[in-house]
């Protein structure tokens, strides 16, 4: 299954840090309690809309790429999961029987 929240997590992170701040920064800079955006960059909390233009402001991103980027990861994730889901395929005496895709 693909969680949002774990492709965004994973954005706001890589875009942290390409940007050269620590999480002390951007939680000063943003507002936000550092722990929050920690568990936010792990992928164990849900980012409010509030919350990500806050932490967007900061980091001097738009909203609208971070939403790309993340929408982007999602489907390739999709894709590689596809990939992986057994298929049924008949067996010569009738039955079926599941095969890798």
């Amino acid at each position: 299954m693909v969680l949002f929240r774990d492709s965004l997590g994973s954005v706001l992170r890589a875009e942290r840090v390409n940007r050269g701040l620590t999480l002390r920064e951007l939680s000063a800079d943003a507002r936000v309690s550092l722990g929050y955006i920690s568990e936010i960059e792990r992928g164990h909390k849900e980012a409010s809309s509030e919350l990500l233009s806050a932490l967007c402001d900061a980091m001097d991103l738009r909203l609208s790429e971070v939403l790309r980027e993340v929408s982007d990861t999602v489907a390739v994730e999709e894709q590689r999961l596809a990939a992986e889901v057994p298929t049924i395929a008949p067996v010569a005496d009738g039955d079926a029987a599941m095969v890798a895709a």
